[in-house]
């Protein structure tokens, strides 16, 4: 089981992804430096209170949810299945792409082949 700073820098760091923002932008929002919120997300620095409450603001938690262990079931599965729609949501969207290209690619030697003389 992990150890209570361990805990926090798990929940940090998913909560820093959740709203889709840097290192240097939660240390910059709560008003700590980059190195310093980097040494608790690796769980080496455990904080006071009052950073707590700081990081805690700038995530738009409460400060007992940067020590929560487990989500409910409910919560797990929404977590899953957000997650799982945006990786097929960029997995559609880099198919669209090879999909294009190829034909791209196909139109382009239609054409250049119909404007080759035709021999008989």
């Amino acid at each position: 089981m992990a150890n209570i700073k361990e805990i926090l820098a798990q929940n940090l760091k998913k909560n820093r992804r959740r709203l889709g923002i840097t290192q240097p932008e939660l240390a910059e929002r709560a008003g700590l430096s980059t190195h310093y919120l980097g040494m608790i997300e690796i769980a080496r620095n455990f904080p006071t209170a009052d950073v707590l409450e700081r990081l805690a603001a700038a995530l738009g938690i409460k400060s007992n949810e940067l020590f929560s262990v487990a989500d409910s079931p409910e919560i797990a599965m929404e977590q899953l299945q957000h997650a799982f729609l945006g990786n097929l949501d960029q997995k559609l969207n880099n198919l669209d792409q090879v999909i294009e290209y190829a034909l791209d690619k196909a139109i382009e030697k239609r054409f250049k082949d119909a404007s080759l003389p035709i021999r008989k």
